[in-house]
């Protein structure tokens, strides 16, 4: 469940990084570079945000619900 969530923020930060290099391209010298270093470095971060659900999900952590409430009940599950 994790992983089908962690595609929302995935898919904004892909936009993101899509508009960043897309003005990277009509910019001219170190604004360029800057704009296309910058917007590797957003793709990547989009990448981990998948990975992280990916990682949640299938090590079996139990859901965001059933954690928020052994909090309020004391800790006792």
């Amino acid at each position: 469940m994790y992983f089908f969530f962690s595609l929302i923020p995935a898919t904004l930060v892909i936009v993101l990084g899509y508009f960043i290099l897309f003005s990277s391209t009509k910019t001219q010298g170190a604004v360029k570079v800057f704009g296309q270093i910058l917007a590797v470095w957003v793709f990547i971060l989009a990448a981990i945000f998948p990975i992280a659900g990916a990682y949640a999900t299938y090590a079996g952590l139990p859901p965001i619900g059933a954690m928020m409430r052994s909090m309020h009940a004391g800790g006792s599950s």
